[in-house]
């Protein structure tokens, strides 16, 4: 399948913000290849392949494109249509065969094989499982957070947010906003609320990292994703946007956790007899 060669963007390297109003380039968290996420007319991301496909190559169904940094689940009438990365990951099982796109599908597979090889990409299933004894800890990989009154679902867990800001060697800075100088929120149960009109989800409480306890002005540090430092200087560029993203409980519902992860779970008989039974 042939590729049409990308258009890049450049601002002024004097510039005040280093943030593009288009894609965010990134790496799929399950397989390791690289992807543009865009923000969706409903106000949520979207991670796309990066790069552009012939449309006739496309069933038209699967076209989107991309006006103004905002994608759209449609055609724009080109040769050309961008395809989201769902429809491509390979390490997705269950999605729908369509021939024009096993190959590129092979690809980022053959991709994804040589991205462990070489050490550079480790998939989620194959990550050590820390255990303290016999307890499981549960550390939600992307945990609710609610925030000025409103909650939102976090790209990572919550002690692995990373500061967005730039650093004076023109990268993104590694420091995380929550560390031992700062004030940490609260793992609490709240009930599940639905938004937008939905009905409510009956006698369901999920777990919730809550910063509401927090000043103002750590709640505005923690919605900017800055850390302390980068806080203090407001005239610091960001070289990636915020990745909260608006959490809806229907369409997060594989992310509610129904219990608190500052508590352990033993293991109980059954769990120790699995466990040796897999062993």
């Amino acid at each position: 399948m042939h590729v049409r060669a990308r258009r890049y963007l450049r601002v002024n390297a004097d510039g005040a913000s280093r943030l593009l109003r288009c894609g965010q380039s990134d790496r799929c968290r399950d397989c390791g290849n690289r992807i543009e996420w865009y923000h969706h007319t409903n106000e949520r991301p979207i991670h796309l392949h990066p790069h552009e496909l012939p449309a006739e190559n496309v069933p038209a169904t699967c076209h989107w494109h991309v006006s103004s940094g905002v994608a759209q689940p449609a055609g724009d009438g080109s040769d050309w249509c961008r395809l989201p990365h769902a429809m491509l990951c390979p390490a997705r099982d269950g999605l729908p065969t369509i021939p024009e796109l096993t190959g590129l599908r092979r690809a980022l597979a053959v991709n994804t094989r040589r991205l462990i090889d070489d050490g550079a990409f480790v998939p989620p299933s194959t990550k050590p499982n820390t255990e303290a004894s016999s307890a499981t800890i549960c550390r939600p990989a992307r945990p609710v957070v609610q925030l000025l009154y409103v909650q939102y679902l976090a790209n990572r867990p919550v002690d692995e947010i990373q500061c967005v800001a730039q650093t004076r060697r023109r990268h993104r800075c590694t420091s995380p906003l929550l560390t031992p100088d700062t004030r940490a929120g609260v793992w609490t149960l709240v009930p599940t609320t639905a938004t937008h009109g939905q009905l409510p989800l009956p006698g369901a409480v999920m777990a919730v990292y809550t910063l509401t306890g927090l000043s103002y002005a750590e709640q505005l540090r923690w919605r900017a994703q800055r850390c302390a430092e980068h806080a203090a200087i407001p005239t610091a560029a960001d070289v990636a946007m915020a990745e909260w993203e608006p959490f809806d409980p229907l369409i997060h519902h594989e992310h509610i956790h129904t219990r608190l992860p500052t508590l352990t779970r033993r293991q109980g008989p059954a769990d120790r007899n699995r466990k040796a039974t897999q062993s």
